[in-house]
């Protein structure tokens, strides 16, 4: 399995990244600065995520230690939900640049299809109608200006890509959406295969621990632990492993130094093709339902509205 996937465009996506959400301040800096020592090349940020200051000191210590250079990392970011009139998509670009301390990304998605008025506290009141034609003219004309060498999506339904194949110039490189075994979306990732965009996972190795989340990890489902079991593994690493098969690229979350070494020791093995049909039959519960985007007043009245009924 090659440490990396052919996006799109041409470029190399990492396989595995370290993902940077919702992390406790102080310690994201440091979280990157231990991954990429580890060997990561990839690092997710978001301004949704309010860490990239710190996410770009950490890059800068990174660069002037010659750890890697700028050219050997793969960094990636959304726009915000604020910042979706076409006016305003350079602006969500510039203060991420600003912040990370670099000249270029080399990805920029879409974070989700949610819209608030420019400024506006983003709630499920405030969201106002898309215009994603218009925004991804916006963001076609980043990548055309090379301040993002890839653009795409993330949390895009098989309708909203459909939607967006039909008016893009520039096909999504990526979407990025919530992938793994227990919520394995296969239709979605047939979808996007079909057309050349890659699946990005986030989440993959669900949400144990999230306020959000109260179901059972798949990660003690049977199939994964008698895997991980068979093959000497942690289920986490089988999760992983799981989706690097699948063809997608990861980005679990840690700032556990030991946690972020133990995710990256999904290279050097495989899972037999005979224990990988297993994973078909492991029940399918979406785990970031996302039912704070809901409003009886708002553009999405029911999860099914946000997710197009996927779900």
């Amino acid at each position: 399995m090659a440490d990396y996937f052919v996006l799109n465009t041409g470029a190399r996506i990492p396989s595995l990244g370290l993902g940077t959400a919702k992390t406790e301040p102080g310690t994201i800096g440091e979280a990157v600065y231990a991954a990429v020592k580890a060997g990561y090349r990839q690092i997710d940020c978001a301004p949704a995520y309010r860490n990239e200051k710190e996410i770009g000191l950490a890059l800068k210590k990174l660069f002037e230690d010659s750890v890697v250079k700028r050219e050997d990392l793969f960094i990636s970011s959304k726009l915000w939900s604020g910042n979706h009139a076409p006016e305003d998509v350079p602006e969500g670009i510039d203060t991420t640049l600003e912040d990370l301390q670099l000249d270029y990304l080399d990805l920029f998605l879409i974070h989700a299809p949610v819209r608030t008025e420019k400024g506006a506290i983003r709630t499920a009141a405030n969201y106002i109608p898309l215009d994603v034609p218009a925004t991804w003219g916006a963001m076609e004309k980043l990548y055309d200006s090379g301040k993002a060498r890839a653009i795409g999506v993330s949390n895009f339904s098989c309708k909203r890509m459909e939607d967006l194949f039909a008016v893009a110039r520039v096909t999504p490189a990526v979407n990025q959406i919530e992938s793994h075994p227990g919520w394995q979306q296969t239709k979605l990732r047939e979808l996007c295969q079909s057309k050349g965009v890659h699946i990005s996972a986030y989440s993959p190795l669900g949400r144990p621990g999230s306020p959000a989340f109260t179901g059972p990890s798949f990660l003690s489902n049977p199939i994964v632990t008698s895997v991980a079991e068979k093959l000497q593994k942690t289920p986490a690493q089988i999760a992983l492993r799981w989706g690097l098969q699948m063809g997608q690229s990861v980005v679990p979350k840690s700032t556990n130094e030991t946690r972020i070494k133990e995710n990256f020791d999904i290279f050097d093995w495989s899972i037999p093709e005979d224990l990988m049909s297993k994973f078909s039959e492991i029940p399918q519960i979406k785990t970031l339902r996302a039912e704070f985007v809901v409003h009886p007043q708002g553009i999405y009245k029911t999860v099914e509205d946000f997710w197009d009924g996927e779900i």
